[in-house]
């Protein structure tokens, strides 16, 4: 193996000493980027003032702003011509962040993926299709690097081109696929419309979803369609990208790999610690970067820590779903909501299709939701009663679970824009009102 097994099963007091030494030497490597030196002699931290795990709440928490403030770099901690790959976000927002790797940093990160590969029951002898993007984007490379390390054969697609995905999965008879969720719904229902029986037609067994929040419907979804098991798989680029936690064979939580991350789950308004299976902002000190380590990382996922053991047997905790990002949290008439738990109650409802869209806007002084959702072409040249039976069906579902009543339009298959990327699920149009 190119990682450390009997890492995956240590008691827990055996994982924290090993915690504790890799963080001692995690804050001596990061004192050399300008960053952290000037913040460590402001503070008085050294590797030595590091006597424990608590020891670590005395470094201030670091934000993407953080990141680029100190844009390109302030946080690299190695000289440049040490490192040999870098990926960026989209900068959409703003000036990017940047991450930079050595080749230390590149094999670890190829570790991780491919002991989640592994731990899912991917080995040699599987053909592997990557059907997420390359380039900057973080999913593409590091599932490729990692399932290259298992030794199973890499077929780099990228991202779309629905047709050419499909003729790959039928001639080189791909058993296993990385897809984000909102595009694996688009591709089930290409499936669909050019009536390819993929359980019959292809040899899918493995399915990983990443890369956007999603929900347990959306998955079970993806699994009862194409025939395959499918994994929760969640990562940042700021901790490299996929390959942070993942799910085991349990399906019950994704396991955080601690002896490369040490996570902290805090209350987002007050920053304080949240009880332990409360739900709270992740945050991430890396424990293995040498190029460029970050401490205390706030990466605004929200989750919870699983208290109980995994039946697995692996020590490491495990993080429920994430549940949506403080960042898009959603506020209408004073509730707090996140996308996905709209996306959760629509994606069991049987005759609901594979896209939906969320719309916000300020009507009479007050906020006003429309759920626009596809639904089975047949119901609109049925009885319109059927219809009007559903959209009261999917209005009560959403209202029980948001605690407020959207206007919920239904429209026909592929009236909503189509996305081979992340999709768009909101639209608010509430901003313009300050």
């Amino acid at each position: 193996m190119f990682w450390d097994t009997n890492n995956e099963t240590l008691d827990r007091s055996s994982l924290e000493k090993l915690q504790l030494s890799l963080l001692q030497k995690t804050v001596e490597r990061a004192q050399q980027a300008p960053y952290y030196g000037e913040l460590f002699k402001k503070e008085c931290i050294t590797a030595d003032s590091i006597k424990s795990l608590d020891d670590l709440r005395r470094i201030p928490f670091i934000t993407k702003d953080d990141l680029r403030d100190h844009y390109p770099y302030g946080f690299l901690a190695v000289p440049r011509d040490k490192i040999v790959r870098m990926h960026s976000s989209s900068g959409s927002t703003g000036k990017p962040t940047v991450i930079f790797h050595t080749m230390s940093d590149i094999r670890e990160w190829s570790g991780l993926i491919a002991r989640c590969m592994y731990m899912t029951g991917v080995r040699e002898s599987d053909v592997f299709q990557n059907m997420t993007g390359y380039g900057l984007f973080t999913g593409g490379l590091g599932f490729h690097y990692g399932a290259e390390q298992l030794g199973a054969m890499v077929i780099p697609v990228g991202a779309g081109n629905t047709k050419r995905q499909i003729m790959l999965m039928r001639e080189f008879e791909t058993s296993v696929i990385h897809i984000i969720p909102s595009y694996a719904l688009h591709f089930i229902k290409s499936l669909q419309e050019a009536g390819i029986d993929p359980k019959s037609e292809f040899k899918l067994r493995i399915a990983y979803l990443g890369a956007e929040p999603h929900s347990d419907e959306t998955r079970l979804r993806v699994e009862a369609a194409l025939g395959v098991q499918a994994f929760n798989s969640y990562g940042l680029s700021e901790m490299n990208g996929p390959g942070v936690a993942f799910e085991c064979t349990q399906k019950h939580g994704m396991h955080v790999w601690e002896d490369n991350f040490l996570i902290e789950l805090i209350n987002p308004t007050t920053l304080e610690p949240v009880k332990e299976g409360e739900d709270g902002e992740i945050v991430f000190t890396t424990l293995k970067r040498e190029g460029m380590p970050l401490l205390r990382y706030r990466s605004k996922d929200i989750a919870a820590v699983i208290t109980e053991p995994c039946p697995c047997g692996r020590t490491h905790r495990r993080l429920t779903r994430i549940k949506g990002r403080t960042d898009d949290m959603l506020i209408v008439k004073g509730v707090n909501m996140y996308p996905v738990q709209i996306e959760k109650t629509l994606m069991a409802i049987p005759q609901v299709g594979s896209n939906y869209l969320i719309q916000l806007e300020h009507k009479d002084y007050n906020d006003h939701m429309i759920v626009k959702v596809e639904v089975q072409a047949e119901m609109f040249h049925g009885d319109m009663k059927e219809l009007q039976t559903l959209r009261k069906t999917i209005t009560e579902s959403l209202r029980s679970e948001l605690l407020v009543t959207p206007e919920v339009e239904l429209v026909e298959p592929g009236t909503l824009p189509q996305s081979e990327g992340k999709a768009v699920r909101v639209v608010d149009n509430r901003k313009q009102w300050g």
